[in-house]
């Protein structure tokens, strides 16, 4: 069964427009998740809204909207008056602006849609504006309206379609200054820095969602299997953590155990690559002690 789309509409740049269809690019259904039953019986449970004064059920058309302004104090909105201020979607993704992709900051980056043609009338004209995007080279910024709500959406060429993400609002977005002021500025020992640089190159790899694994979703499919046949659950033994507290001696461990597993790679010319870094660490961790 073909998925549902999300939104549809109209992509428009300048005087080309053509009709979409927007989807959703992820999706969490396949996770395991649960409900909440009575123990006593195995029925679900039901939630009911309730005064949170009287605790006596409340209908639903005697419930309102309240923006708390202070302690206790709530602004009451009826839906009407939500109503005169919702955006009215005129089911159009205007481009508004190209930028650079490196110029988008990834904090702004919120939810990804898959963008496709709707109908073979617009198939030219989709694939007109998807090619222009690709041959420039930047990204395009428009303005979707989603349950009146307007976000920003930014559209780039995915194989025959293109992907839009939303993005969010500066108010939205946390500034790193509340919580990077406080790191210290260490001042990282050549001698170190070339250790931990070998261990990052010993560990390269290619980028390769395949290997990604949940393992507590997977201990779930295998709790739930055991569950059905009967078997009994036993919580599974937690490795211990290393006993190295001095960060050199847990540096020069670590290329031990990197390069002792079968996952050494050729050296490099220079930094960290090279044999000689984990000498001259060695060394250096000699002068240490002495001087200690």
């Amino acid at each position: 069964m073909a998925p549902r789309a999300y939104w549809k509409g109209y992509l428009k740049l300048s005087l080309v427009s053509c009709p979409i269809s927007l989807f959703p690019a992820t999706s969490e259904r396949e996770k395991i998740s649960f409900h909440q039953l009575h123990k006593q019986t195995g029925n679900r449970i039901k939630y009911k809204k309730v005064d949170a004064e009287t605790g006596r059920e409340v209908e639903p058309d005697d419930i309102v909207k309240g923006y708390e302004a202070s302690k206790g104090e709530y602004i009451e909105l009826e839906p009407e008056e939500l109503e005169a201020i919702a955006l009215e979607s005129r089911r159009v993704i205007e481009i508004d602006e190209f930028v650079p992709k490196a110029d988008i900051d990834e904090l702004y980056l919120n939810n990804p849609y898959y963008i496709v043609p709707d109908g073979e009338v617009g198939q030219q004209a989709f694939a007109v504006i998807r090619e222009a995007i690709r041959k420039e080279g930047m990204v395009a910024l428009g303005t979707v309206v989603f349950t009146s709500r307007e976000h920003v959406i930014a559209l780039e060429p995915r194989g025959k379609g293109l992907m839009g993400i939303t993005l969010r609002y500066p108010y939205e977005v946390r500034s790193e200054k509340d919580y990077f002021d406080d790191i210290e500025d260490e001042k990282v020992p050549k001698d170190m820095l070339e250790l931990a640089s070998h261990i990052v190159d010993t560990k390269r790899g290619e980028f390769d969602p395949k290997k990604f694994e949940d393992r507590y979703e997977d201990a779930l499919k295998e709790l739930l299997k055991k569950k059905q046949k009967g078997e009994k659950i036993e919580r599974s033994k937690e490795s211990k953590p290393s006993n190295v507290v001095d960060l050199m001696e847990a540096l020069r461990q670590s290329v031990g155990a990197e390069t002792g597993g079968g996952k050494r790679r050729k050296s490099s010319s220079h930094g960290a690559g090279h044999p000689r870094a984990a000498k001259k660490a060695s060394r250096s961790t000699a002068r240490h002690r002495k001087a200690s």
